[in-house]
């Protein structure tokens, strides 16, 4: 989850629709920049992301077709219109998507992008870490484990894990002074990727 204004509601579990929609990879460009930065014209954000304004313009309007974004008319006068998410986050189960091989592959396409998008983050706070405080840097974790459980066991870790996150989740009016934008990066899946199913 990131953090994002206010203006923004909290999750959205996605829809097919909105799965074939944001599978793309200048639409989820714009989707990120508008929770991270709120709202946004097309020119101000086809800067941002080194395309033109007309696809970009075009891509919102895809966006919001499926309910991912919204235009800011109290912002907008003739001349721009403002964009804004309609959602802090999203999130979606892997096997809905398994009986349509559009919505498969759309869905496909999400997980490999999120794992790119996550890689990079990594890579950025690799990096950059020795120009943050040394509180911060102690703060930060990266960590890995290999537990043994079952697929039941493994469900509620990650419903337990999520109600933690959850508890420190709150708008940046309401951030003390002294908070930042953390992101929380999770991997949860059986270590052995062949679907054998077997720890003996």
């Amino acid at each position: 989850m990131t953090v994002s204004p206010q203006s923004a509601t909290g999750s959205v579990h996605l829809t097919s629709a909105m799965v074939r929609a944001l599978a793309h990879p200048i639409r989820s460009q714009l989707l990120a920049a508008l929770r991270t930065g709120g709202p946004a014209t097309a020119s101000s954000l086809a800067a941002a992301l080194g395309t033109n304004s007309g696809a970009t313009s075009y891509h919102l309007r895809q966006l919001a077709d499926v309910g991912l974004v919204v235009e800011d008319v109290e912002r907008g006068n003739r001349r721009d219109r403002w964009w804004n998410a309609a959602h802090r986050s999203h999130s979606w189960h892997d096997t809905e998507h398994d009986r349509d091989p559009d919505d498969r592959a759309a869905a496909d396409w999400l997980l490999r992008n999120a794992h790119r998008v996550y890689g990079r983050q990594v890579e950025r706070w690799h990096d950059r870490r020795t120009e943050w405080p040394t509180a911060w840097r102690d703060a930060a974790d990266q960590s890995d484990f290999r537990i043994i459980v079952t697929a039941d066991e493994l469900a509620e870790l990650d419903r337990r894990l999520h109600a933690v996150i959850a508890e420190y989740g709150r708008d940046v009016d309401a951030a003390p002074d002294d908070a930042e934008a953390v992101t929380v990066i999770l991997y949860m899946f059986p270590a052995d990727g062949t679907g054998a199913g077997h720890v003996r």
